[in-house]
């Protein structure tokens, strides 16, 4: 199983701006940041395929969150998510999820799904006061 590592968060004002990290030494075909608000159901954020190949975002982040990532040698990489503009809704746990395989089918039917991941980081809290 792949460790994640996973840093940033906090506690920030409606308007504000936070960054996550999210650390693994595994090859991962890809990396997701996905959230679980209080009493929700953990949804996606943000995907970056293996050299940043795809990026996609939910709809509800787009033009606010940025995803990138950092390799820093043989299956060492950071990804990151800069999230600005945060509003009270963009309160959560927010965990990375790596999958180390690519999906025969198109990738954004599939790169939502719990299911489509090996392993995940520990989750870090995330809070927006209005």
């Amino acid at each position: 199983q792949v460790q994640l590592v996973e840093s940033g968060g906090g506690s920030v004002q409606a308007g504000g701006s936070l960054g996550l990290s999210c650390a693994t030494s595994e090859y991962c075909a890809y990396m997701t940041w996905f959230r679980q608000p209080p009493g929700k159901e953990r949804g996606a954020v943000a995907t970056i395929t293996d050299a940043s190949a795809t990026i996609v975002y939910a709809d509800s982040v787009k033009g606010r969150f940025a995803i990138s990532q950092d390799s820093q040698g043989k299956n060492k990489k950071t990804i990151y998510l800069q999230m600005s503009s945060l509003k009270p809704e963009d309160t959560a746990m927010y965990y990375c999820a790596c999958s180390q395989h690519m999906p025969a089918g198109i990738f954004n039917r599939y790169w939502t799904s719990l299911g489509a991941y090996d392993s995940w980081g520990q989750g870090t809290q995330v809070t927006v006061s209005s």
